[in-house]
């Protein structure tokens, strides 16, 4: 009996967890079903059926609407992004697709708070995304004492760098929380597709990171992640190497990528605006948190 009454309660939380993410949740290429008209070959009526379609498609081949993102817009409205931007760019881009989403974002650009300061910013925040400099080590030890114990809490942490030396604090962070790190200076700056079959590019399918797409911007140039047996895959870049990969384990979330020029550079070409609000709605880590960050997911905050 109380096996049954634990495995009912385990569904009652999964299809709240779930309420959040639109129904094409972890699909690539979403399809839909439409009634046409056709006239019968034999009897020269016209008769109509049900035809299985791919939805409409933007100019780079990943699907239409925001209805094909991860989440329903405004799934978490009201919940904060931390954003550590040690490199300074434009972030209107990002924040703006954030927003569609429910998230508001609050950024220390160029040099990082005091370890009490971001400690206090990030008990008021769903998640933490570390965008590294390019002139060295911004971080101490204290920083990073902070961002691990934020992350070993259950929370969402995006680790950004890009090519050398643009990911010393990306290293620290990651060597740090995940044991991982990346290096080198490949040219990028090209797009591609779904990594299925023999190729050696392209982005993962069928996980909820990549929703909706089936060809993503890689980067201008970009770092490479070392082997580990620590991240799963996500992004193989133009040159066959790791440009993004996430952990997912004990309900503990993070993704590091090697590519942060996707935040500003060619932002309008293929996925980047999705990809970063698929990034956000996953590391919000609702399956783990519930109602405390998305009310979509049952009850309020």
């Amino acid at each position: 009996m109380k096996a049954r009454l634990l495995s009912l309660f385990l569904l009652a939380v999964s299809a709240k967890a779930f309420a959040q993410y639109n129904p094409s949740a972890a699909v690539n290429a979403p399809k839909e079903q439409v009634r046409e008209s056709y006239t019968d070959e034999k009897t020269g009526e016209v008769r109509s059926r049900t035809v299985v379609r791919d939805v409409q498609k933007d100019g780079y081949g990943n699907a239409r609407g925001n209805q094909y993102d991860l989440a329903v817009d405004g799934a978490f409205e009201g919940q904060t992004i931390a954003v550590l931007q040690l490199y300074p760019f434009d972030f209107e881009a990002p924040k703006a697709a954030l927003k569609e989403k429910g998230f508001n974002v609050v950024r220390w650009v160029s040099r990082p708070p005091e370890p009490k300061e971001l400690a206090s910013g990030l008990e008021k925040s769903n998640q933490l995304w570390v965008i590294a400099d390019c002139s060295g080590r911004h971080l101490s030890d204290e920083h990073v004492a902070v961002i691990k114990k934020f992350f070993d809490a259950g929370h969402g942490v995006y680790i950004w760098g890009d090519n050398q030396p643009c990911y010393d604090d990306a290293n620290v962070v990651g060597r740090a929380l995940l044991g991982v790190t990346m290096e080198g200076n490949l040219p990028g700056d090209q797009t591609v597709g779904r990594r299925e079959g023999k190729a050696k590019s392209g982005l993962i399918p069928g996980h909820l990171l990549t929703t909706g797409l089936e060809n993503i911007y890689e980067g201008v140039t970009i770092a490479t992640i070392r082997p580990n047996e620590v991240l799963t895959p996500l992004i193989y870049g133009s040159a066959g190497n790791l440009v993004a990969g996430f952990y997912d384990k004990n309900g503990k979330r993070a993704v590091f990528d090697g590519g942060f020029t996707r935040l500003y550079y060619k932002w309008d070409t293929a996925g980047t605006g999705r990809y970063v609000k698929n990034a956000a709605a996953w590391l919000a880590n609702v399956e783990r948190f519930g109602a405390e960050v998305s009310p979509m997911a049952g009850g309020s905050k």
